[in-house]
């Protein structure tokens, strides 16, 4: 994720580095996995904060990046969802190299703003573009962690059905979850929507009335979230009720 996040400090808290291990690991496609990882003295989390993962190899070259956080605060256990990104100087270790026993340092949680509570009453509209569905999708857990009633509606996006992050689990009954997928490349056999982009039809079916008031959380590669913004706004959403995240192939 490409963010830029703060200084050192999350209201006045010092974010420190500490020592994580990995203890689990799941594939969720072909290119990206979640890593579980037991962090002793980890502070807790909101759904839709981020943190820094940094590596440091034997010579002393450090370098970071910054993960969403994909579940909801279990303790001081911390779920990351990591896409493999071409090149990338972080990622392929992360999902190729590192194995369960294995530390690195994180710092965080990270962010304040692109948060769900749960003793929010207004419902909730998440639209995802690829990847982008990792902080999202640690809002639906805490939602169902809580027993939360606040009703969610997900546009998920993506190139193809192979690419679903979370499949297993999204096709699970939620009630009070609605999902729609958009597929820009591929589609299903026998799907109803041709493959293309995010339109405002798909916003109209899948999302809420402008009347509604609804919270919206978007999450994706900067075009999509600029697209789906200005759609929000097109449909009459107050601009302040908009929250968005971008990420990119390296984080701030």
């Amino acid at each position: 994720m490409a963010r830029a996040a703060l200084p050192g400090r999350l209201n006045g808290r010092r974010l420190v580095w500490r020592i994580a291990r990995l203890v689990e690991i799941r594939d969720e496609t072909p290119s990206a996995r979640t890593l579980v990882l037991q962090i002793p003295g980890w502070p807790g989390h909101l759904a839709g904060q981020h943190v820094d993962v940094r590596l440091t190899a034997e010579d002393g070259y450090s370098t970071q990046r910054s993960y969403s956080i994909a579940a909801p605060a279990d303790g001081e256990r911390v779920e990351l969802t990591v896409q493999q990104v071409p090149d990338g100087e972080v990622s392929p270790y992360l999902t190729e190299e590192l194995t369960v026993g294995d530390e690195v340092e994180i710092r965080g949680p990270v962010g304040g703003w692109f948060v769900w509570r749960p003793t929010g009453t207004a419902p909730v509209l998440l639209v995802a573009g690829g990847s982008g569905i990792v902080p999202l999708m640690a809002m639906i857990r805490a939602r169902r962690q809580a027993g939360s009633r606040t009703p969610f509606r997900l546009i998920y996006s993506l190139r193809e059905p192979g690419e679903r992050y979370y499949a297993e689990e999204l096709r699970l009954p939620h009630p009070g979850l609605d999902v729609t997928y958009l597929y820009t490349r591929v589609v299903p056999d026998g799907w109803a929507r041709q493959a293309g982009r995010l339109t405002i039809a798909d916003m109209n079916t899948g999302g809420w009335p402008a009347e509604f008031g609804p919270e919206c959380f978007v999450c994706g590669p900067t075009g999509f979230v600029e697209t789906a913004s200005d759609i929000l706004l097109a449909m009459g959403h107050d601009a302040r009720a908009i929250k968005t995240e971008r990420f990119g192939p390296t984080g701030g």
